[in-house]
């Protein structure tokens, strides 16, 4: 009788890995799309690039590693990485900065640590702290978002297409006319105005948080939700920051006058808040596993979003928040393991479980 070999069961469908990681990329379309007619092409051009440079980063490191490249490149990881790092950028950010960042993430965040699945903090927001630590000026140079009517003369707010390629290739210099600082960093330096002084001097808050920034925001939480609902990402970790961010902010408020450290929502609707809760926390690898640990390893981020933002020296801190956070994340899996199915205790020390 003859031996019939049957495939596994689960050697079947397509590869999990680069399915997911389609799903995140597509899950930031709306993003890209609201930041792109918001800022132009300076996050098209940013993708791009980053996409490139980490391909060609990972091929090297890879042949190095005498790895198969065509395999490890088609899981997508190093696209995904580019694509969110590269959102993460400011638009129009010379093309040297993109590069040190996405070679810094690719290398130091990923491969030095054998690659997927086994890099401890966060890849993108590594390449992402490295540059903003090492090139603060071009990484605090933003785009006025376009449609602000107070800022009227949007020709001038905004660069033109050959203006941005001569920013982003190094022949350019900032352009005073459209260069602006992001409204987290205007509550941030201005604590001796109140917010309608504020307002008056500088109209870059809208409804809900900075002009622009909301509906950037809002799309972030739109692809967030596609990928809760397609079960790519869980609640837990977003959930966690959010709700964290939101409870730090409500506390230490101080209301509308002088001194104040500014609204919920606007700290809800400002910045990468909705990027960082959907894209970065929920990293599986760098993150907690267990249910429990995501909720306050997101609420740890938080905490440390807001403290940095009101109290730090940076307007934004996800990367900083995450990253730490990252350290954090061993000891949050130890204390917060599930009981097995049958013990009364559950196993410390065992490694992560879910």
């Amino acid at each position: 009788m003859a031996l019939v070999r049957i495939t596994s069961p689960h050697a079947r469908g397509n590869n999990r890995t680069q399915t997911i990681m389609l799903w995140v990329l597509g899950a930031t379309l709306p993003g890209v799309a609201v930041m792109t007619w918001l800022f132009g092409i300076g996050t098209l051009v940013n993708i791009v690039l980053a996409s490139v440079f980490a391909l060609l980063t990972e091929a090297l490191i890879l042949k190095l590693r005498k790895r198969p490249v065509g395999f490890f490149l088609s899981d997508g990881s190093a696209l995904v990485t580019a694509w969110l790092l590269a959102l993460a950028l400011p638009p129009y950010v010379p093309w040297w900065v993109v590069l040190v960042a996405t070679a810094v993430a690719i290398i130091f965040g990923k491969q030095l640590y054998g690659g997927l699945g086994q890099n401890p903090f966060n890849p993108a927001m590594i390449g992402y702290a490295v540059v903003l630590i090492s090139f603060p000026v071009e990484m605090t140079t933003w785009p006025i978002a376009r449609g602000a009517e107070a800022l009227a003369d949007i020709s001038a707010a905004l660069p033109s297409i050959t203006e941005a390629l001569q920013r982003v290739f190094g022949s350019g210099q900032p352009i005073d006319a459209w260069a602006v600082a992001t409204p987290l960093d205007i509550l941030k330096n201005n604590k001796a105005l109140t917010i309608a002084e504020l307002e008056a001097a500088r109209p870059v808050f809208g409804s809900l948080g900075g002009f622009g920034w909301e509906w950037v925001n809002l799309a972030y939480l739109v692809g967030g939700l596609v990928l809760i609902y397609k079960r790519i990402i869980s609640w837990h970790a977003p959930a966690g920051m959010l709700g964290a961010l939101f409870v730090m902010s409500l506390l230490f408020w101080g209301g509308s006058g002088s001194d104040s450290n500014g609204s919920p929502l606007f700290h809800l609707f400002s910045g990468a808040a909705m990027f960082g809760a959907f894209f970065i926390v929920t990293d599986p690898v760098s993150g907690a596993t267990s249910k429990l640990g995501r909720i306050v390893f997101g609420a740890g981020v938080g905490i440390l979003v807001y403290v940095i933002r009101a109290w730090g020296g940076y307007p934004d801190a996800v990367a900083f928040g995450v990253l730490l956070m990252n350290l954090a994340a061993p000891t949050i899996d130890y204390y917060t393991t599930p009981r097995t199915y049958g013990h009364s205790k559950a196993p410390r020390g065992m490694g992560k479980a879910d």
